[in-house]
């Protein structure tokens, strides 16, 4: 059974873009160049690797954030504030704990200025289709994870939205719960008992999108930008052991995991022109540890699909693409067509003790990574080898939003300091080498190169 509403395109966003102004006067740009259309009748997932923007894209299509550039339509106009056709369902339930379930209910409709009796009556009416019945004055500490989420849709279902939208509304709740709420709110699209005209839902679960949406929106990152807009026509409900569906993932799972492959859609026009390369390169924050332990599993393993290892392993795109991504990164994996195995020096890694495997990762990190290089640079260019890391934090402080350049310092000294390229002293905030030789360069000029 499949929705057979007319495809009327009632929300647009022409070349959206978000950025954000940093203390130290740099501008960090968060999305770029977002340009796509959401349509009556259709649920549209928005899937990417985490800093992709998905939340930013969907918090501007609500009106809770103003774009920076480009603009956001609804109904070809202009969107000024609020948009008026939108409700959104949050991660974290969001309910207030001193009201009952009607009263968290009843808050969107009181809000729009709805009277009491009309107020209670869809309210009442919303309950029941949700399946909450019996639990009208119940608190929310009374609730289970999953009738508390419940509690949420029934709220932003109650102010009868034209757009629906969910922002990882399923991944607070243990896998059996939010599968069956999952499929609860699809049998209620389906048989049109909601009043939702379309449904946006974020998520980092590929399998998911592909069960729910008839529309793929796949996002790249630094800055997010759309790598792919698919068109799904399997009729639900979908069967994810089929040859299609399974074909669906790979595809997702190949373009999450090939940041260098074409960026692709099927609904907006594409040019010939190059995308920019990101301006810096972004490490992903995963310790040396556990890309040790993926390059383990993938010892003397027939099966190289990246998909079916992430299933093995209950892995989210989110879990598991970061870990992919810094073992491609330092070149110890290959990843092709959606498969991936080890590298020469991958398995060499496997095969070597502690000591040999820290100096084949030293040797990567200061081959590959940028970061890395340079606080080496900055070490070696200081008489008593110590840098403070506000230093590389003013370096990274160009590049990545405050909280981006804290991760990005954490993540480069951790693998540094695994290698044993540096160490770091956390009361004085100094990372420092044992060593006795001249300094090489001036800090000042080594930061001016970057």
């Amino acid at each position: 059974m499949v929705q057979t509403a007319a495809k009327t395109s009632f929300v647009s966003l022409e070349d959206v873009g978000k950025s954000y102004l940093q203390p130290n006067g740099q501008t960090i740009s968060i999305i770029e160049n977002i340009s796509c259309q959401l349509q009556v009748g259709e649920i549209i997932a928005l899937l990417g690797p985490s800093g992709s923007g998905k939340s930013t894209l969907m918090r501007m299509i609500a009106g809770l954030i103003p774009p920076s550039s480009g603009k956001v339509l609804y109904y070809s106009r202009p969107l000024m504030g609020l948009n008026p056709g939108v409700a959104i369902v949050f991660q974290n339930f969001a309910l207030y704990p001193w009201l009952t379930v009607l009263e968290n209910v009843e808050l969107g409709l009181k809000a729009k200025g709805e009277p009491k009796d009309a107020r209670l009556q869809k309210a009442l009416r919303m309950i029941d289709v949700i399946g909450l019945d019996g639990f009208e004055n119940a608190y929310p500490k009374e609730l289970s994870g999953g009738m508390r989420q419940r509690v949420g849709f029934a709220r932003a279902l109650a102010v009868e939205p034209e757009l629906l939208c969910m922002d990882e509304p399923f991944s607070a709740l243990d896998v059996l719960t939010a599968e069956n709420l999952r499929f609860e709110l699809l049998d209620l699209w389906l048989e049109k008992r909601i009043p939702t005209k379309s449904i946006l839902i974020v998520t980092h679960g590929i399998e998911e999108a592909v069960t729910l949406a008839d529309r793929v929106i796949v996002l790249g990152r630094n800055p997010g930008r759309i790598r792919a807009d698919l068109v799904i026509t399997l009729p639900h409900y979908r069967d994810r052991k089929s040859p299609e569906f399974q074909a669906l993932v790979d595809q997702i799972y190949k373009i999450l995991t090939n940041p260098d492959l074409p960026d692709i859609s099927t609904l907006t026009t594409t040019t010939s022109e190059p995308k920019p390369q990101p301006k810096y390169q972004s490490l992903p924050h995963v310790r040396i540890g556990s890309v040790a332990g993926l390059l383990e599993l993938l010892e003397d393993r027939k099966e190289k699909d990246l998909y079916r290892i992430a299933q093995e392993l209950l892995l989210e795109v989110d879990d598991i693409l970061p870990i992919v991504d810094a073992s491609k990164l330092l070149e110890l994996v290959v990843i092709n067509e959606g498969d991936i195995q080890l590298a020469a020096i991958g398995e060499k890694f496997i095969n070597s003790n502690i000591d040999e495997r820290k100096a084949i990762i030293r040797d990567l990190l200061q081959q590959n990574i940028r970061l890395v290089q340079q606080i080496c640079q900055l070490l070696q260019a200081k008489r008593n080898r110590r840098i403070s890391e506000e230093l590389v934090l003013d370096i990274l402080e160009n590049h990545f939003t405050s909280k981006e350049a804290q991760r990005q310092l954490r993540t480069a000294m951790d693998w540094g300091r695994y290698a044993e390229l540096f160490s770091y002293d956390e009361p004085s905030g100094e990372i420092f080498i044992e060593e006795n030789t001249e300094p090489i360069a001036d800090v000042e000029q080594i930061k001016d190169q970057v």
